[in-house]
């Protein structure tokens, strides 16, 4: 189930918010200007679907979004475990390249999650924001927006991802290393499991 939870930007120690309402989540993240929408599920898409198969199946959606904000590419990525013996290093590779806190100068974020999940780490206005999205889940983050992405140590999630810009994902990293001071996925999603 998805998840929104706040702290102060110095620690997890407090929470000011912990929701799992999805009215709620898109109200508390509007004010800066944070998009979460939940789409309808298609239930006659595997979850380990990919490229063409998860277009196709969105193509509505896709086609409504990409008129109305002026998407120039979409694609979809999506990492399983699978039989693949080198998953687990493309795993840790993957998810390293996120973990940093960054932003994006010339487009923003926006991800639907079609299977799995990931968590997008919001730092505006002196608190950070979690956002553990699941299937379903639509989220944009604006370009300029201070964030950081994880995907847990045993990633499984296929998303579909839009771009303004022809050249895709680009950050530049802030160097704060305010990440490695909260709650990661793992955590997050075991304590929210219980």
């Amino acid at each position: 189930m998805t998840l929104l939870t706040t702290w102060p930007e110095s620690g997890p120690e407090t929470v000011v918010r912990r929701t799992s309402d999805p009215a709620e989540i898109a109200a508390a993240l509007a004010p800066i200007g944070v998009r979460y929408e939940r789409w309808p599920v298609r239930e006659d898409v595997p979850a380990d679907a990919v490229g063409d198969a998860v277009l196709t199946a969105y193509r509505a959606e896709i086609d409504r979004l990409t008129s109305a904000e002026g998407f120039a590419t979409v694609d979809v990525v999506a990492l399983h475990p699978g039989d693949d013996p080198g998953f687990a290093e493309t795993a840790k590779v993957a998810r390293a390249k996120f973990l940093e806190e960054h932003t994006h100068d010339d487009d923003d974020e926006v991800r639907f999650f079609v299977a799995g999940s990931g968590i997008f780490y919001l730092h505006v206005g002196g608190e950070v924001h979690a956002v553990l999205c699941e299937r379903g889940d639509l989220l944009g983050v604006p370009k300029g927006t201070t964030h950081w992405f994880d995907m847990g140590t045993r990633p499984a999630f296929t998303a579909i991802r839009f771009f303004h810009e022809e050249d895709g994902w680009i950050g530049t990293f802030t160097g704060s290393g305010l990440s490695h001071r909260f709650p990661d996925f793992d955590t997050i999603t075991a304590e929210h499991a219980a």
